[in-house]
């Protein structure tokens, strides 16, 4: 089942079925007016939206509009959390190497998770506004997130795939330049995070087939900078922690909210020939290459395309597809 949020009716928009090819939608509001207020009863709710999913295959929905008609709000605009880790150990590894830093020693021991910012996450072809970009160092970083049920206090990790309502693309937009000087406080970050962005559609478990296997999703992600390719990475490949380790570890003092998003963090495969899931790992390879970083950062005008591919070339989430635009107080 394909679900997205139209960008109408509020701040949490309307929740609507899409078509297995993602051409058609039509609005759920009989069973949830968003997609909060679905997760929210997600055990009745769920079997409803599907009942929505399955009319399309029979090519039997009234009032089914064209999709490309309408604007599309993140699947969910407003989460009550974000949580966001690093469970790509060559991601950080490089990182830390151009600039001549250890890995944590404990890394590999428990997985790193930060809480970031849930209100709002921007659509998939909303511009990312900022009122700087050369002294912050925008960057992209590719991800996977999950949307999860309720999720009780302590949850061990077998349990946790029935958890998982549904999974879509995330653009956890960094700004590197912030980083550093903030975490040298020693209280983590909150400039050096601006709005993330999701991807059209969000998708139950079932829709991935064998490609999802309950805690790591495998496939084709393509990353476009500027309209030149920056990684082709496999988001399953090469993951210290998969999602149902990052869920009980953030389960160990707290239950989670239904519409928790949590994500893995910048994808980052061994085999450096894929490419990157960030700006900022292949400048670091540049650094170890050459000794000097050569690719910009995000500048104003610059664009980003994230996807998921199919075995057979068709998408599985829709498209990221946005622009940062600057716009400086006064402007």
């Amino acid at each position: 089942m394909k679900l997205a949020t139209l960008a109408r009716g509020g701040p949490d928009g309307t929740l609507a079925v899409v078509n297995p090819p993602g051409t058609r939608f039509v609005e759920a509001s009989a069973v949830a007016p968003t997609l909060q207020a679905a997760l929210d009863s997600w055990s009745s709710a769920e079997p409803a939206l599907r009942q929505l999913a399955s009319a399309f295959a029979d090519d039997d929905v009234p009032g089914a509009e064209p999709l490309h008609d309408v604007r599309l709000a993140a699947p969910l605009p407003r989460a009550y959390a974000f949580l966001d880790g690093s469970a790509y150990p060559h991601h950080m590894s490089v990182i830390r190497q151009a600039r001549g830093a250890a890995m944590p020693a404990d890394f590999f021991e428990a997985p790193l998770l930060y809480q970031g910012l849930s209100d709002p996450f921007l659509g998939p072809n909303e511009d990312i506004v900022l009122p700087e970009d050369d002294r912050w160092g925008v960057d992209l970083e590719a991800e996977v997130a999950l949307i999860t049920t309720a999720v009780p206090l302590g949850v061990s990790k077998h349990e946790t795939p029935s958890h998982v309502a549904l999974v879509t693309l995330l653009n956890d937009v960094s700004l590197r330049l912030l980083i550093p000087p903030e975490l040298a406080r020693g209280f983590g970050f909150v400039q050096g995070k601006s709005a993330s962005s999701m991807g059209p559609f969000a998708v139950t478990p079932d829709e991935l087939g064998s490609a999802w296997d309950g805690h790591r999703l495998n496939g084709r992600y393509l990353v476009h900078v500027r309209g030149e390719l920056l990684g082709e990475l496999d988001p399953g490949r090469d993951m210290a922690f998969d999602y149902g380790d990052l869920i009980v570890h953030a389960t160990k003092s707290r239950a989670l909210g239904a519409g928790t998003v949590i994500g893995a963090g910048a994808l980052a495969n061994e085999n450096g020939r894929t490419g990157s899931g960030c700006l900022a790992e292949a400048r670091a390879r540049e650094q170890i290459r050459d000794g000097v970083a050569t690719t910009a950062y995000l500048r104003s005008g610059d664009t980003v395309r994230l996807e998921v591919l199919r075995p057979d070339g068709t998408s599985v989430f829709g498209a990221i597809d946005q622009a940062l635009r600057v716009s400086r107080r006064g402007s």
